[in-house]
């Protein structure tokens, strides 16, 4: 490896956030870049791997300290080094992680996130920096893929959570309506899906609350090791 290249972490965490009179979105954090190349321009939170650290505690750190947020479920997704993706050489190993409304809300509130981070719908994205719109694509590519056959909904939902609330999670990821009946069908069916004894109330008739079962994997990351 040639000693002019330089290796960067880069992380897209997804979150669903509420919108005013809206359905809540599926959403992620950016960084505007405050430095050339690209200056001015949004950013997926990153920064430079350290020769002292470890991919995974290097996306948990930059993210820390870009945004302020720490993810719920971080995973690998690629590694980016196209020869013309930036003026110099640089290998950007790219993460997705997920993280809970709620817990975004109290990591916040305790540390608020730089004035340079600002929170854009996945459907609704600026002009990016580098090749970070194919790194974005590529991550909610796989978040989709998820989504469909583990327990991923779990990183965006709080302990418990009615079916409905399940079902605007996943479309919400899949940006399409689901029909209720046959995604009820399918998901109680399902064995990471607990059903608990308490109910939410409100204005209609009281929903059953469930959990997912801890014993089954947020998601599979690989072969055991």
């Amino acid at each position: 490896m040639s000693e002019g290249i330089r290796v960067a972490v880069s992380t897209v965490i997804f979150s669903l956030r509420s919108r005013p009179d809206a359905p809540d979105a599926l959403m992620l954090p950016l960084v505007r870049r405050t430095r050339g190349p690209f200056l001015n321009h949004w950013a997926v939170p990153g920064g430079w791997l350290r020769e002292d650290e470890g991919l995974d505690d290097a996306a948990a750190r930059t993210l820390d300290e870009t945004t302020g947020l720490s993810a719920s479920y971080l995973e690998q997704l690629y590694a980016f080094g196209e020869v013309d993706r930036s003026p110099t050489r640089v290998v950007s190993i790219a993460y997705w992680a997920l993280l809970r409304q709620d817990l975004v809300d109290a990591q916040l509130s305790t540390r608020p996130a730089p004035e340079n981070v600002a929170w854009f719908d996945v459907d609704d994205l600026p002009t990016l920096a580098f090749d970070h719109d194919r790194i974005i694509a590529y991550a909610l590519w796989r978040l989709r893929n998820k989504v469909a056959y583990s327990r991923i909904a779990a990183g965006l939902l709080p302990d418990e959570f009615t079916l409905s609330e399940l079902r605007e999670v996943y479309e919400a990821v899949l940006g399409r309506r689901l029909d209720p009946s046959n995604f009820r069908r399918l998901i109680e069916g399902s064995e990471a899906l607990v059903p608990t004894e308490s109910f939410r109330t409100g204005k209609h008739r009281p929903a059953r609350l469930f959990r997912y079962n801890a014993e089954v994997a947020l998601a599979e990351t690989g072969p055991p090791t």
